[in-house]
């Protein structure tokens, strides 16, 4: 998703050496930064999942669903702040959220077989990649193919909402599908979106910061594009 959208971003001038390099080390920052949000997030899944905490942790409502509002919160903070904030300060709430969002996931290995947790992740890490790729090399602007995939998505989570009070297995049978290629088409866009703001002639402060809000942008993405096939391909213990 993206939620670091400034102003519209400069073409990406691909001619241009300089420019080329500076992009490319920004966006090597930002799949680094990715990753460690990721390992982050499977660590602490991981880690509450398998201790006794995890029933008292999930039993309570208040801090269950509080962690939902924080990260809500950091997700939409973080981008109207930015430049506001020291660029450590950015990438420490960057792993804060991984964290966070690790430890709302540990419910996954409990109901979840995990071969199937496994098979679905190195789904889900072949279709970032695979669509990660294509919106780093396209020449097709996506910025429009994007505005239609966040409408979709707004429509997405109206309908979850909805489905809450139904609890229709079909609905939500046509929500995974419908989320999982919003999602595939997100990867692409935001990365078209995060190579073309890595163009703009940016001081170091803020491409260190654009860095750490393009690897939230991805790491959601991904995040999300796990949870859908994870619905899809089931295997409930």
């Amino acid at each position: 998703m993206n939620y670091y959208n400034p102003q519209t971003p400069p073409p990406f001038r691909g001619g241009d050496t300089a420019v080329r390099e500076q992009a490319n080390s920004i966006m090597k920052r930002v799949y680094v930064r990715m990753f460690a949000g990721l390992l982050i997030s499977a660590f602490c899944a991981l880690g509450v999942a398998t201790t006794p905490a995890a029933y008292f942790l999930f039993a309570n409502k208040f801090i269950y669903y509080g962690m939902f509002i924080a990260m809500l919160a950091m997700a939409f903070i973080i981008p109207a702040r930015i430049t506001r904030m020291s660029t450590s300060t950015c990438l420490l709430l960057f792993c804060l959220f991984s964290a966070l969002m690790g430890t709302s996931l540990a419910p996954i290995f409990i109901v979840y077989r995990l071969g199937t947790i496994v098979y679905t992740f190195f789904i889900a890490a072949g279709t970032f990649g695979a669509m990660s790729v294509y919106g780093y090399f396209t020449k097709s602007d996506l910025t429009k193919f994007g505005t239609y995939l966040i409408m979709a998505l707004i429509g997405l989570i109206i309908l979850s909402i909805v489905n809450i009070f139904f609890a229709s297995n079909g609905l939500d049978w046509v929500i995974s599908i419908v989320g999982l290629l919003i999602f595939v088409g997100l990867t692409a866009f935001d990365t078209q979106q995060v190579k073309r703001l890595a163009a703009a002639n940016l001081e170091p402060a803020m491409a260190d910061k654009l860095a750490t809000m393009g690897a939230l942008n991805l790491y959601l993405d991904f995040i999300n594009l796990f949870l859908y096939l994870l619905r899809i391909f089931g295997g409930r213990d």
